[in-house]
């Protein structure tokens, strides 16, 4: 058996490229699993970025329309008066995204393992047999972990970090999403709670389990009302090439990730349409090239990145001091973008009584980001 594209891993990245490809070309996915879904992810996309890609509708749980950032000891929110961004259910989006690849004609090989290449095909273990399958293109949706990444010998120059989330019951505000940033909790990462309704929230952090357990001691969010638990891991920095012959890499396991919020759903969409239009013009090495705007909100939220590690409370609490005032807020609420850091950091920059205050808390934050 032979076909145009042969796409291993069937994540949100992979089914939304089979979703791309399949009327173009002959495609058929790998995927690991038995079904969809079942990754620690809490599912958050820019409202915008979602209905741009066309992302199922059907997978939408909640819309958010602002969010609160608590620092130790104090607080701001940011609102709009329409939703920013939706809670999307994990499996119903894979699973929706593969629905829509079959029917354009795309074939799936479920419970699938890619062990390698050998002469050219791709080696397989499905239901306890070996296959080999060959295609003229192969791309590697596999995760972080990328087992087609070490097969074509990327390499990996990045911080990969545990992820743990829980969904609770509890009371919370259903469409506001809350931010909270404590070194003394978790010098890791900032700490999330994401409504999926008035009475149900995902609530997570990146680093240790212990963090968590911290946080929702802090948050008086009941381990016995726990209904969920779920740990992943994420990396953030890069994997290179992303194509390298004819083979590529998209989504996680290209690092196709925010370091900011640690979200890649979106990136990996966007450069599964990169990757589309490289294929068509018979030019796969364009492709990273074309995911040009990933790479560089990747290298922002790297530095970013950067900045936060290297600060301690006490500057946290002095940039919460910033962003909370009206004039940051009002930037944020007008300009800001969900899934453009950017956009939003050269936004707050452009104000000269911003800037002037952000370089006295401490020149790299505006060295690093600009």
């Amino acid at each position: 058996m032979k076909y145009d594209v042969l796409i291993i891993g069937g994540g949100p990245a992979g089914n939304y490229l089979a979703n791309l490809l399949a009327r173009d070309f002959s495609v058929a996915v790998v995927e690991k699993k038995g079904s969809f879904g079942g990754k620690a992810c809490t599912g958050i996309i820019g409202a915008a970025s979602y209905e741009r890609l066309g992302l199922p509708e059907e997978a939408v749980l909640n819309k958010l329309r602002g969010a609160v950032f608590y620092s130790r000891i104090q607080s701001f929110e940011i609102a709009r008066k329409t939703p920013q961004a939706y809670i999307v259910d994990r499996k119903i989006l894979e699973k929706t995204l593969a629905e829509r690849a079959v029917k354009r004609g795309a074939e799936y090989y479920m419970a699938t393992t890619f062990r390698g290449f050998k002469n050219g095909r791709a080696v397989l273990q499905h239901l306890g047999e070996r296959l080999e399958i060959e295609a003229d293109f192969y791309v590697g949706a596999d995760g972080v972990s990328s087992t087609v990444a070490k097969a074509i010998g990327a390499k990996t120059n990045a911080e990969f970090l545990s992820g743990y989330e829980v969904e609770v019951v509890g009371d919370f505000k259903e469409d506001f999403v809350e931010v909270w940033v404590n070194k003394d909790i978790n010098d890791e990462f900032f700490m999330w709670v994401a409504p999926v309704n008035g009475g149900l929230a995902r609530v997570g952090t990146l680093g240790s389990i212990e963090a968590l357990n911290r946080f929702l001691r802090m948050r008086m969010l009941k381990p016995t009302s726990i209904v969920e638990f779920k740990a992943g891991s994420v990396g953030f920095g890069w994997r290179k090439p992303w194509v390298r012959d004819n083979v590529a890499l998209i989504g996680d396991a290209a690092l196709q990730i925010k370091p900011t919020t640690a979200g890649g759903i979106v990136f990996g969409a966007i450069c599964a349409h990169a990757l589309r239009e490289a294929l068509l013009s018979g030019r796969p090495g364009d492709y990273e090239k074309l995911c040009g705007n990933v790479k560089n909100q990747i290298s922002f939220g790297l530095r970013f990145r950067k900045v936060f590690r290297g600060m301690g409370q006490e500057d946290i609490e002095k940039v919460f001091e910033v962003l909370g005032s009206d004039e940051a807020r009002a930037v944020i609420e007008g300009q800001a973008d969900f899934d453009d850091h950017v956009k939003t950091a050269k936004a707050l920059l452009r104000r000269p009584k911003l800037l002037a205050k952000l370089i006295r808390i401490s020149p790299s934050i505006v060295r690093y980001l600009v």
